[in-house]
């Protein structure tokens, strides 16, 4: 079994491989279909000769995770032939893929509502005990069917554990550590080589917060012979952008949350609540309504009505709604209805 010929293979005892819907950070991505039910899966694929092996590690972290809404449930991990394979719910178009289609720009109170449900996603999985290292806007997907409006954290093979939930330790600080994550959305820290915790994902999401506004940062694009220099280069500019000016033109609650975020220390609880309350406040400022109206729900509404073939569909035009169990757990809809006060 090769790459090239896994299209109809089965794996799992019960999913046969459809077709190669992209890559991870580690592996190959296929769509399948459970032969016994018809639903749709997601099948992660990476060889058992990889020279960093990294399936079975993020298998694990997804079994830390499970049975909370916002992260694709594991069906299956194995090994099969010579490759390893991993499979979970198959989900919607990222937050990349969104961006995209609404011309690289999200209004406020798009990234707003997403914020809220990004923020409770790292705050799950720092309470698991784990650090994403790997914050960025493919690594958040949008549901399928009555799950479109909620936001799933994927994508844990750059994972590590900070902190042991049985004995109460923190990993111990420590420098000369080599970039791990996306340079774009790194924080300061990372970049200077030291080791990641809670802050860095935090960090990191305050820069995404800030591309869905501005439609780009002012370190991206940089030229550079190599990869060394051009993340020298990021690292100089992102040094040397102050908050306020990164955050100019937007609400101050985006220049709070970054400067918080570099304020914290290496072992420091971020307060989760606090940084909630800033974007919720903020919302109800404006006296937006939770409803799950996102641009891209209003563009595709817009086309539909013109009769345009929009792209949307075509991101999403093999998805079915997730399994059983996910059913079972609550709707994102139902959680924020208290989130933010209706005006």
């Amino acid at each position: 079994m090769s790459k090239s010929n896994l299209c109809n293979t089965v794996v799992g005892d019960k999913y046969r491989i459809i077709r190669s819907i992209g890559a991870g950070s580690f592996g190959d991505i296929y769509r399948a279909i459970n032969l016994q039910n018809g639903e749709d899966v997601a099948v992660k694929v990476e060889p058992v000769s990889a020279r960093h092996p990294q399936l079975r590690y993020e298998a694990h972290v997804y079994k830390s995770i499970q049975n909370c809404f916002g992260f694709p449930m594991l069906r299956y991990f194995g090994i099969e032939k010579n490759y390893q394979i991993m499979i979970i719910d198959l989900l919607g178009p990222s937050l990349e893929d969104l961006f995209a289609y609404c011309r690289r720009r999200f209004s406020l109170k798009t990234v707003l509502m997403l914020a809220d449900q990004m923020l409770i996603r790292i705050e799950y999985l720092h309470s698991r005990g784990y650090i994403h290292r790997d914050i960025k806007p493919d690594n958040f997907l949008m549901g399928i069917g009555r799950f479109s409006p909620r936001v799933y954290l994927i994508d844990f093979g750059l994972a590590k554990k900070y902190y042991d939930v049985r004995t109460g330790k923190h990993i111990e600080y420590r420098e000369d550590k080599h970039l791990t994550g996306t340079a774009r959305y790194a924080s300061v820290n990372a970049h200077l080589g030291i080791e990641q915790s809670r802050r860095d994902d935090l960090e990191s999401f305050g820069y995404v917060l800030i591309y869905f506004l501005r439609g780009s940062l002012p370190w991206q694009g940089l030229k550079a012979s190599n990869k060394k220099q051009k993340y020298d280069r990021i690292t100089e500019r992102k040094m040397s952008t102050p908050i306020e000016a990164l955050c100019l033109g937007f609400p101050a609650e985006f220049q709070m949350f970054l400067n918080y975020c570099r304020g914290l220390r290496f072992e420091e609880d971020p307060d989760y609540m606090y940084l909630r309350q800033l974007f919720r406040i903020l919302f109800r400022s404006h006296h937006y309504e939770y409803d799950y109206e996102y641009d891209w729900t209003i563009r595709k509404e817009i086309e539909r009505r013109a009769g345009i073939d929009n792209n949307y569909n075509n991101m999403a035009n093999t998805k079915i709604p997730p399994n059983k169990q996910q059913q079972m757990q609550p709707d994102s809809a139902h959680v924020h209805d208290g989130l933010f006060e209706k005006k």
